[in-house]
């Protein structure tokens, strides 16, 4: 049993067709974005966010959540080339998987390939618009590529949907005036 994951992770590709539609969180996602809105504090926010997190990071089946975690886990431990190409492959059997693209494009951002991460960036917001992360992350994109003007646009609207945003100490003035 324990060749089969990682059978299915080299395989993957050819079987692009089998890979399940993706659940459907957008109502419960949007919940908890209004909740943020709404969050008294960073602790309050914090626990919202693991929330979207747990969301975002369900995978269609356990041959996508597989390769997402080992994905996931490379990068972590600093094997961006092995995390890219494992996530290359998610976004292959899964090409409607917006956490794929996400998790792709933060392996491209930590290399320093800033424009592909933006393309995957883009690809995870068509998909799922309110990603606040991956908002967060295209603001931090826009920024290595020196489009600061463009970066704080996108990152006014992730601080917009989470007040508590980590990154909204890189807004260059508060919420509420004009940039």
């Amino acid at each position: 049993m324990k060749w089969i994951v990682p059978f299915c992770l080299i395989a993957a590709p050819a079987f692009a067709e089998n890979c399940p539609a993706v659940t459907d969180h957008s109502q419960r996602i949007a919940e908890i974005v209004d909740e943020l809105g709404q969050a008294r504090g960073e602790a309050e926010a914090q626990v919202l966010s693991n929330e979207l997190w747990e969301l975002w990071t369900d995978a269609p089946d356990e041959i996508a959540q597989a390769m997402l975690d080992e994905g996931m886990s490379r990068r972590s431990s600093y094997d961006f080339l092995g995390a890219r190409n494992v996530l290359d492959r998610l976004v292959a059997y899964c090409p409607d998987y917006a956490e794929g693209y996400n998790q792709r494009a933060f392996v491209n951002f930590l290399s320093g390939n800033f424009d592909t991460a933006l393309v995957d960036l883009d690809r995870t917001l068509a998909l799922v618009p309110n990603h606040i992360a991956a908002l967060s992350g295209k603001a931090l994109t826009l920024m290595g590529l020196g489009r600061n003007a463009e970066a704080q646009v996108v990152l006014r609207s992730a601080v917009e949907m989470n007040p508590w945003l980590q990154e909204r100490v890189l807004l260059d003035q508060p919420i509420g005036t004009d940039l």
